[in-house]
């Protein structure tokens, strides 16, 4: 809570926001503040409300290394509830960074994503943008009750150094124009589909 015990703080006065306008309305339960200026003395919010927990506010920036942030920060959870009027085809909640990247962070806990569908799509062109990437420590694991379904217009491939299973307990079915095996035997004596240069291109890139 704004207190002057905390407006008057031994800091760089160089560099510190200085304002003569700042109002503030407080009691034991919080405060709301126009001008506020930030303890380290480097930021001036419009408007701040923070309640009578320290670590429980909501302060919309004006300058310094946070210009024209919106910050909200909560001890406990922080629900957003909408829609409750919407159809299901309806956008109930939008956010967009017009610039920049959108980080999500559960430093601590699980991400999860649920809803009757989910998509994912990735717009940018060219080799460096429009790629989905995932990446884990440990495992990936897809399991549908259905279908898996793998469609790519130029090439799909599959990669390990370890080991790999293929298993269709029912059947399976393999087509291609040309289908072409080699074994690691090609190290020491080449096939005649040059399947030597095939092993060591694989061996590089696995």
């Amino acid at each position: 809570m704004t207190t002057p015990s905390n407006r008057n703080l031994d800091r760089d006065t160089s560099t510190s926001k200085k304002n003569y306008t700042d109002i503030t309305l407080s009691n034991d339960h919080g405060a709301i503040s126009f001008g506020h200026i930030h303890q380290p003395g480097d930021v001036t919010s419009d408007i701040s409300l923070q309640a009578s927990d320290g670590r429980h506010g909501l302060f919309l920036d004006k300058d310094g290394i946070r210009k024209g942030w919106t910050t909200s920060t909560s001890p406990g959870n922080f629900s957003i509830m909408c829609g409750l009027d919407n159809k299901e085809s309806q956008d109930s909640l939008f956010i967009n960074a017009q610039n920049g990247n959108i980080d999500i962070i559960a430093s601590n806990g699980k991400i999860r994503l649920q809803g009757t569908d989910i998509e994912l799509l990735a717009v940018g062109e060219g080799g460096s943008k429009g790629n989905i990437r995932m990446k884990a420590n440990e495992n990936i694991e897809l399991d549908a009750d259905n279908k898996v379904l793998i469609n790519a217009k130029a090439m799909y491939k599959l990669a390990t150094p370890g080991k790999a299973e293929i298993v269709a307990n029912s059947s399976m079915k393999i087509y291609s124009a040309i289908i072409q095996g080699v074994t690691d035997a090609v190290a020491t004596r080449n096939s005649k589909v040059d399947g030597k240069n095939f092993r060591d291109k694989q061996n590089k890139v696995a």
